[in-house]
């Protein structure tokens, strides 16, 4: 089931918080040899998971970590200023309608319709809050992967080239958007839906990331 959970809050789901830094940990530092930093009890985290962002994770039946992305407001600190600002022509992206997306993570167990589930989760979370936009950086692996699951990008940046090629997309929301998601997962919308609701405590229960930095 997908869970959408506020930093502030991972306290209160400890054995699943544990478990998606550590799956984190492998696959950003063990398979991808990307340079981050992994503590004592085999976490990853960055300055960004301290800043109360919002996540929305795959569980799995044992109460386990399957799959998980982080979602932020551009109006604070995001990676897409802080460290990719080139990617969009050294003009920062600020915007309440616009949220990065960040850190998608897949759990080596976790089966083939997770990344569907989680990307359903995403396109939730701007339906909801009146997101208009996602920004996100990636290199083009994803590019197959995000056709596949019904929200392609705008690219409005790209640097390096072959396998060292990275790219700045802007994803939009439509409610077809959010209805092709929905089928593509193979989720119905109501149960997506619930499973927001229950997140928060019930419809309605939802607030949204503070708008300022």
């Amino acid at each position: 089931m997908l869970r959408f959970i506020y930093g502030r809050d991972l306290q209160n789901h400890a054995f699943l918080a544990h478990s998606m830094f550590r799956d984190r940990a492998d696959q950003f530092k063990t398979r991808l040899g990307w340079d981050v930093q992994v503590d004592l009890n085999g976490e990853e985290q960055d300055q960004y998971d301290a800043l109360d962002p919002l996540y929305v994770i795959w569980e799995m039946p044992d109460g386990s970590h399957g799959g998980s992305m982080r979602f932020l407001p551009t109006t604070g600190p995001v990676m897409v200023n802080d460290v990719f600002l080139e990617l969009a022509g050294g003009v920062p992206i600020c915007s309440p309608l616009i949220w990065e997306c960040t850190r998608f993570c897949l759990s080596r167990d976790a089966g083939t319709s997770v990344a569907g589930a989680l990307t359903l989760g995403g396109v939730e979370i701007m339906r909801n809050f009146s997101v208009a936009h996602f920004a996100g950086v990636f290199d083009r692996r994803m590019v197959r992967i995000y056709r596949s699951l019904g929200f392609s990008p705008e690219v409005i940046g790209t640097q390096g080239e072959g396998r060292e090629r990275i790219c700045l997309g802007l994803w939009e929301y439509t409610p077809q958007v959010y209805l092709n998601v929905a089928s593509k997962a193979g989720i119905a919308p109501e149960l997506s839906q619930l499973w927001f609701d229950r997140s928060f405590g019930g419809a309605g229960a939802a607030m949204p990331l503070a708008l300022t930095a």
